[in-house]
């Protein structure tokens, strides 16, 4: 699951974007100063931060631009406050990625750091692995280990589940899986997604009935969270 460093040194504030992003299936670690900020920024290895410009010890513009000069390109996300539209332009100079400004709506921000993920994720022939939860799928093996454990997949299966990763945080629908991972002349059901689906879930999740990484989005197809 993608992990998000949220470094901000308002309790409330702090305290509510944690819940929000641990309720969508991220990872989240917090920093309440800028200089624990910069220790987390290198040592969580985050796939994206949430700065606030305000903050104790070290300024948000300054964590911004250390990161940058030490080589660190993670997605930033900037939170200012209103009228604070210089910080804004120095954010994005010294190489935020994205700005927000408060007070803000969770799903305003939520959509922003799915965005810049999407944008900032290399594409899937570009890497050997991928890892989510107790999941590591070797893409030059085409092998998939649980816990260690390796699991076995069909070739059906392992293209449907490269396919998934492909497409983390989207929702596919059944008509262009079937496009993407069968290769019959005449194409099969969309129920045969579904069966798939199933048995790939059986394989990879904890409790297939609940599923953590590939979820059901009713009346349009599925859509991969790890």
């Amino acid at each position: 699951m993608p992990r998000v460093l949220i470094v901000e040194d308002d309790d409330s504030m702090a305290r509510a974007l944690r819940e929000g992003f641990e309720y969508e299936g991220y990872e989240v670690v917090v920093a309440r100063d800028g200089s624990s900020g910069l220790d987390l920024a290198d040592a969580a290895e985050p796939d994206l931060v949430i700065l606030d410009i305000m903050l104790p010890k070290v300024s948000g513009l300054d964590v911004c631009k250390r990161m940058r000069a030490d080589g660190n390109d993670v997605p930033i996300i900037m939170l200012t406050a209103r009228g604070q539209e210089i910080d804004k332009v120095l954010g994005l100079k010294m190489g935020a990625d994205d700005y927000v400004t408060k007070p803000f709506g969770f799903l305003e921000l939520a959509a922003r750091v799915e965005a810049l993920l999407r944008r900032s994720t290399p594409p899937l022939q570009r890497r050997t692995n991928h890892r989510f939860g107790p999941l590591e799928v070797d893409l030059e093996r085409h092998e998939v280990r649980k816990s260690g454990e390796l699991v076995e997949l069909s070739p059906r299966e392992f293209r449907l589940l490269c396919y998934f990763i492909e497409h983390r945080g989207e929702v596919v629908g059944r008509e262009k899986l079937l496009d993407a991972v069968w290769d019959y002349d005449e194409p099969p059901l969309t129920r045969t997604v579904d069966m798939h689906v199933a048995k790939l879930r059986r394989k990879i999740e904890d409790r297939p009935a609940e599923p953590r990484y590939i979820v059901t989005v009713h009346r349009l197809g599925y859509k991969f969270t790890g």
